[in-house]
């Protein structure tokens, strides 16, 4: 078994086991310094100085994060079998997350039963959306834990993973990098709109492929778990463009036709895979639906490291 495939592995049960990192320790935690740093520093002039400077932060500090690890693999390839495996898997673990959005999924779906809708404002806004969720319904609440389950099935584990599967390291920790920059900067405000343009387009460009491949491993996955397989097609297809992001709604869409729910964003867009907005009972499936599609993306980057490293 080659190295690559038993650090895959070994980074998913450290995942299971462990979960992420504390903060003080955490390289997305330190990518995001590198990253505020640079905008306060950088990030002022005419529109084409903060483009450049957007585009500078974006490229350097892409290769800040990636290019230590594409010296280490010859040191690597040393190594026997298992310790490689071993030192790739501690490696490649902090670029993804599966337990804790579970996890975050969980907490909010228990603070709904409970009726401690306070609580469950906070954690979704805590843990998974910038949004204000402080005026949030009960049922915007439970919409907004889906949206961000079903979009974080791209972001946070099957692109990282695909890009490690097919280049290595440097590619994983690269695609971290430009998805943290287009968490941070990648905003239509005045101050943010030019510096943050390059993170934003390399972001959609970089979870093209792997955007619409988790929306239809979410509808297959609605087909085993016996919810509405033909809804979520349906609203995958038809729907996915209602996001401002062209990846984004992918997932959602098919989410939000798997549950036959409405997943919705005041202001922004409306996914109508029912007629009602989703409750706590919903968290629960969507939870089941994605858990499902993150062990179909694991499978999936597993085949295809089979494959890659064939050719190789």
């Amino acid at each position: 078994m080659h190295s690559a495939l038993i650090g895959l592995a070994v980074a998913f049960l450290m995942d299971l086991l462990f979960g992420d990192p504390p903060n003080r320790f955490h390289p997305v935690v330190a990518m995001g310094n590198v990253i505020r740093y640079a905008q306060k520093k950088f990030n002022t002039g005419s529109k084409n100085q903060r483009f450049l400077s957007g585009l500078g932060t974006v490229v350097m500090g892409g290769m800040l994060f990636s290019l230590p690890w594409l010296v280490l693999v010859p040191w690597i390839n040393t190594l026997p079998v298992w310790a490689a495996g071993l030192v790739v898997g501690c490696l490649l673990k902090p670029v993804f997350s599966f337990r804790n959005l579970i996890r975050a999924g969980k907490e909010i779906q228990q603070c709904l039963k409970a009726e401690d809708l306070a609580a469950a404002r906070h954690l979704v806004g805590w843990h998974l959306v910038s949004r204000d969720t402080s005026q949030l319904s009960k049922n915007q609440v439970a919409s907004a834990a889906i949206e961000s389950l079903a979009e974080n099935i791209t972001d946070s584990f099957l692109a990282p993973l695909l890009f490690f599967s097919i280049a290595g390291l440097p590619a994983a920790w690269f695609y971290r990098f430009v998805n943290t920059a287009d968490a941070m900067i990648a905003y239509h405000t005045p101050e943010l709109e030019y510096f943050g343009k390059t993170a934003a387009i390399l972001d959609d460009i970089l979870n093209g492929l792997p955007a619409r491949l988790a929306g239809i491993i979410l509808v297959i996955s609605a087909g085993f778990l016996r919810f509405n397989m033909k809804c979520a097609w349906h609203t995958m297809t038809t729907q996915n463009r209602r996001t401002s992001s062209p990846n984004a709604g992918w997932t959602m869409a098919a989410a939000a036709g798997a549950l036959e729910v409405v997943l919705e964003k005041p202001g922004n867009y409306r996914l109508e895979g029912g007629t009602q907005l989703p409750d706590e009972e919903s968290i629960g499936r969507g939870i089941r639906l994605v858990r499902l599609g993150l062990v179909w993306c694991l499978l999936i980057c597993g085949g295809v490291l089979v494959v890659a490293q064939s050719i190789a």
